[in-house]
């Protein structure tokens, strides 16, 4: 029996065994992180009580089962406790069942969104690597010429008689080297990590102390952590950036530091796709704020380097966590609306993900 239980929640389709009565009698992994419904909930739960607004997905079941066949259902939205509304390919099966009590229904859940979801992400990845790989020959191109007219302000103070003369050599040093330190911040973290085992709470705790310090506590932030997360292997002061970056972000999307409401969550999820990797078990890690959102001709570029919506932004923030989130063989994410913003990175469990050169 547990063969086969494992056999299930390897699948990456959502199932779930329905009784005669609607009630659910088993129920996979990927159902379980598709509907957001921990088994110990969902076990012996009326069908009704997986969603919100469950007219049209229970008069699908019913069908199924009082005409004892199969129906399927193409783009069903099904709307979560938690508010979200996803969309699945619906296929509900009616079998007979080997004791007595009738038939039992067998549902299956194709999520359409996870789909495109996968083929974004890869997108995605693809277009970073890309962008990481055009930064990193600009920035050879960039720091030699700048490593020689350093050099040569270095020298030409040397000669110069007054005092007068040499302080333009010194605007021309100090802008030279503010040009290398912002070619390096392009780059990105470049030095190899340093894995440890840590609760992904402490490092979030730590960053929301960080935030509150930073405006004398008059920003708001709530958590929502699961307890049952184990300790995951990560770079400690790269994944303190990588936070810090996502809510110093929101705090700067604020009018006033009070204005400002951050929610902190926390997930585990089942064989979940990065890229082209399935992980057995990742760590999702939610930040939400309440801010202005952003604009809708600047998403699909946010992670970018030098883009930004503030006129005072460097537009290297985000592109830091994406780079520190991917390093660690995770993803990072993000939804906006006015009112509402989620950053959303996922962190593998396996070490051998992250790099380590």
């Amino acid at each position: 029996m547990r063969h086969k239980a494992d056999i299930l929640d390897h699948i990456s389709t959502g199932i779930i065994a329905l009784d005669q009565d609607l009630r659910v009698t088993d129920i996979n992994s990927a159902a379980e992180v598709l509907l957001e419904a921990s088994i110990s909930r969902a076990m012996g739960a009326h069908a009704g009580q997986l969603v919100e607004h469950p007219r049209e997905f229970l008069q699908t079941l019913e069908q199924a089962r009082d005409t004892r066949s199969t129906l399927a259902r193409r783009g069903m939205s099904l709307v979560l406790h938690s508010g979200q509304e996803i969309h699945v390919d619906l296929i509900a099966t009616s079998m007979a069942a080997q004791t007595e009590g009738g038939n039992f229904l067998l549902l299956e859940l194709i999520p359409i969104d996870r789909l495109q979801r996968i083929s974004r992400e890869e997108s995605m990845l693809h277009t970073q690597e890309t962008t990481r790989a055009v930064i990193r020959g600009l920035a050879h191109e960039i720091k030699n010429p700048l490593g020689g007219v350093r050099g040569a302000a270095q020298l030409l103070a040397k000669e110069l008689p007054t005092e007068e003369l040499t302080e333009y050599t010194r605007i021309i040093i100090r802008e030279a080297d503010r040009l290398r330190d912002l070619v390096d911040r392009l780059l990105g973290p470049n030095h190899r990590l340093v894995l440890e085992d840590l609760n992904i709470h402490e490092i979030l705790e730590h960053v929301r102390n960080l935030i509150s310090a930073e405006v004398d506590n008059q920003v708001q932030i709530s958590r929502d952590y699961d307890p049952s997360l184990p300790t995951l292997s990560t770079d400690r002061s790269q994944l303190v950036q990588a936070a810090l970056n996502i809510m110093r972000n929101a705090l700067q999307a604020a009018p006033r530091p009070e204005d400002c409401q951050i929610s902190l969550r926390t997930r585990s999820q089942r064989q979940f796709t990065i890229g082209n990797v399935r992980h057995r078990l990742v760590c999702r890690v939610d930040i939400i704020d309440n801010g202005p959102g952003i604009p809708n001709d600047l998403q699909q570029s946010i992670f970018l380097p030098m883009v930004t919506g503030r006129a005072d932004g460097t537009g290297l923030g985000l592109s830091i966590a994406q780079s520190i989130i991917n390093r660690h063989g995770g993803l990072l994410e993000c939804e906006s609306e006015p009112g509402k913003t989620r950053f959303t990175f996922y962190l593998p469990m396996e070490q051998s993900h992250a790099e380590t050169r």
